[in-house]
């Protein structure tokens, strides 16, 4: 089963933010974000409470999303950076 993703304007604009500084490291990002698509619950995630929200770690960044199990998509609401 493959989902569809969804971002949301505030992470695509964060997103455009550390492509100036960052290509290699966000380009690393939207790999891990396509992957989603096909696991959207990989080892490297985390559940936040009951929310449906989920955390990704890659590398120095975090991408929170929400996962719809209904329309089998996926949302991207966040990407921060450490440092």
């Amino acid at each position: 089963m493959t989902y569809h993703v969804v971002w949301a304007e505030p992470a695509i604009d964060t997103a455009a933010g550390y492509l100036s500084d960052d290509a290699e490291g966000l380009s690393t990002v939207m790999d891990r974000i396509d992957d989603l698509a096909i696991e959207p619950t990989p080892k490297e995630s985390s559940g936040l409470g009951s929310s449906g929200l989920r955390r990704l770690h890659v590398g120095r960044y975090r991408v929170l999303y929400e996962i719809d199990e209904e329309e089998q998509g996926l949302t991207i609401i966040h990407i921060g950076r450490l440092g």
